[in-house]
């Protein structure tokens, strides 16, 4: 379908001309003929045949047997990796993940066993002259123009094969602004509590395609609606219906509110921290609100950024996060409250709040935050014009003073040495010493003082 084929696709023709050199068919299949239906350039291509594993090894030297049980080969063509799968119809599912058995068949009973029509065509890159030419057998050409997702064949059973459609029904929804057609949508909310049979990784790489891409409040609404958000993060429906006190809240209840938050993320990919930190900043708010009877009844939730921490650490490692994207979130979670406070910050603290790991996530949170809530950005504001004001040096520079210095005055280690080199670093983010010579004479009068 592209006039001038990217090196990639070149690549992913030559792996199809090959095995069709040898007398096989092979196509480019699933979600490469999707985008490239819609007209968009794919991240991937993945090739079915009708050779079986055995033939694909010995026609590619350069192989990985990633699934070959079940027709998958993993062939390197230029470096590029490609997927090649023989044509293949599936027995009893029996774990709510994989066949139990394959049998290698044709292209459109393999066509069949796909999970949606849009995902189940197959296009001919060698037909018409290299134009290349559609292979639909199960309606997705029609199902694109109309924007619906639809199982193939029995929803019901789709779903059964594998749960993890259930969600990557809810992505392609989102994602694709398409409507999920009635019947599929019925049998994905009635199969909602089966998601549990999927490992907490397949889980958690299809929440951070939602969350992470652009169309997030869909995938929100959608994963709401379903019932699979009760599921797979029961933390963010504890949220429904747990009030906020309105001065600070006109939007509504928590759930109202962080639904909102992410809708005033960028309108562009975001990080797994920032779009999970989204997520999950308020959901300490249940277990912490109390009715603040002697303040005129005001709903407070003292504490909530700290029990939520703790809350956040718990989905990441349930979800099996990396401990990176972990720390990262839980900081997020843990931080969100300090901003109210960064303009009674002096100047040490604000570039050292400044300085920290993942503060341009933290800023977008902010930011959304408050939009999602009284719409005050005077504490951004703030901090973006620190950001500015201090640009043109490290916010942390080298010491001037180290503990070697304070050794050669005759000091010795323990929790006043700490707290004196904490003082002097403090000093010197904030402009107290004009070189090193100035900050020894400053530590000398500190022993003076300590003597």
């Amino acid at each position: 379908m592209s006039a001038s084929p990217s090196p990639l696709e070149s690549s992913a023709r030559r792996v199809v001309v090959r095995l069709r050199e040898a007398g096989f068919v092979a196509y480019y299949a699933g979600g490469c003929v999707r985008d490239m239906t819609l007209g968009k350039t794919p991240k991937d291509y993945d090739v079915a045949t009708s050779a079986t594993p055995e033939q694909v090894q010995s026609l590619f030297p350069r192989h990985v047997a990633v699934g070959a049980h079940f027709g998958v080969i993993m062939v390197l063509e230029d470096g590029h990796p490609f997927e090649v799968a023989s044509f293949r119809a599936d027995g009893v599912y029996i774990d709510g993940r994989r066949p139990a058995s394959v049998r290698f068949t044709t292209a459109e009973e393999d066509a069949a066993r796909r999970d949606f029509t849009i995902n189940g065509m197959f296009f001919d890159p060698l037909a018409r002259d290299g134009a290349g030419e559609l292979i639909d057998f199960v309606g997705g050409r029609a199902d694109l123009a109309a924007g619906v997702v639809r199982a193939i064949g029995k929803a019901e059973a789709r779903f059964a094969e594998d749960r993890l459609r259930l969600l990557r029904a809810v992505r392609f929804g989102a994602v694709l602004g398409f409507r999920i057609e009635d019947e599929t949508w019925t049998a994905l909310r009635a199969a909602a509590p089966e998601i549990h049979a999927v490992s907490p990784e397949r889980i958690r790489e299809e929440l951070v395609r939602i969350f992470t891409h652009p169309t997030r409040v869909a995938g929100w609404d959608l994963l709401d609606a379903s019932g699979l958000m009760a599921e797979v993060l029961p933390e963010l429906t504890a949220l429904k219906g747990v009030e906020q006190p309105p001065q600070f809240h006109p939007e509504g209840d928590v759930f109202v509110h962080t639904r909102l938050v992410l809708s005033h993320l960028p309108p562009e990919p975001v990080s797994v921290a920032l779009a999970f930190g989204t997520l999950l900043h308020d959901i300490g708010k249940p277990p912490t609100m109390r009715i603040d009877h002697a303040d005129g009844g005001r709903i407070r939730f003292n504490g909530h950024e700290h029990v939520g921490a703790e809350m956040a650490e718990r989905v990441m490692r349930r979800l099996r996060f990396s401990n990176d994207e972990t720390e990262a979130v839980v900081e997020l979670v843990r931080n969100h409250m300090v901003f109210k406070d960064v303009q009674k910050m002096r100047v040490a603290k604000v570039k050292r709040f400044l300085a920290r790991p993942w503060m341009d996530d933290e800023l977008l949170l902010h930011r959304a935050d408050c939009l999602g809530s009284h719409a005050m950005l005077d504490n951004y504001d703030f901090l973006r014009a620190k950001r500015e004001e201090f640009a043109h040096a490290p916010l942390i520079p080298e010491p001037l003073l180290t503990g070697h210095d304070f050794i050669a005055l005759g000091w010795k280690p323990g929790p006043r040495f700490k707290e004196v080199l904490e003082a002097a670093l403090n000093r010197q983010l904030e402009g107290g010493f004009a070189n090193r010579e100035e900050a020894l004479e400053w530590a000398k009068t500190c022993e003076e003082k300590t003597a």
